[in-house]
């Protein structure tokens, strides 16, 4: 009866130690979400995409809308986005020649996305932290 005692508690130590061990352990990130955010967790992307969210812009209007954005990094961001797929860059013959940038219905796709951001970010992040 003892041997028999002891084999069941130290199944029930087992068991309980394979469910500390499980508690410990995330999940895998997901492979989807990681090519996301590799592009969408860079700084100013997700400001490019929201900005754009009311029409096509040229690039000193895009830099004039998104405060602090620095050329470099606006024209680096757009490249990106184009060619993503999420924004299109559309050349206009001038004279003067006109660049403009679009969402594509991929960007588009995104903006649902956003807007619950903005809303969580108004809701859960202090008005003043810098970035």
């Amino acid at each position: 009866m003892r041997a028999r005692t002891d084999t069941i508690e130290t199944m029930k130590t087992a068991v309980r130690a394979k469910r500390d061990r499980a508690r410990d352990e995330c999940a895998s990130a997901d492979a989807a979400l990681v090519r996301a955010f590799d592009l969408l967790g860079k700084r100013w992307t997700g400001v490019v995409l929201g900005t754009l969210r009311g029409g096509p812009g040229g690039f000193r209007a895009l830099a004039r809308a998104i405060d602090g954005i620095s050329d470099s990094v606006l024209s680096d961001r757009l490249a990106e986005l184009s060619a993503a797929g999420l924004v299109t860059r559309t050349v206009s013959e001038g004279p003067p020649v006109k660049v403009r940038y679009s969402l594509t219905a991929a960007g588009r796709a995104l903006l649902p996305a956003l807007e619950q951001i903005t809303r969580w970010a108004r809701r859960h992040l202090p008005g003043d932290v810098a970035g």
